[in-house]
């Protein structure tokens, strides 16, 4: 896979898209969690949000670079 992509002249990384991706595959998710009620349930919402989100991120980038 190539480092950059130009996108109009303008070099962007290529994990770009895995790292949009997996915010859209983790906003899916929270609000998926934020129904069932486990947000209630842990001590802070926010890191396991963040937590949450730098492991997909990591599995997308695993797969595809393997």
């Amino acid at each position: 896979m190539p480092r950059e992509i130009a996108v109009f002249g303008v070099l962007l990384p290529a994990i770009l898209p895995l790292f949009l991706a997996s915010l859209l595959i983790q906003g899916a998710l929270d609000w998926v969690l934020g129904l069932a009620g486990v947000y209630r349930r842990v001590w802070h919402p926010a890191l396991v949000r963040l937590c949450l989100l730098v492991c997909i991120f990591a599995a997308l980038i695993g797969a595809y670079y393997q």
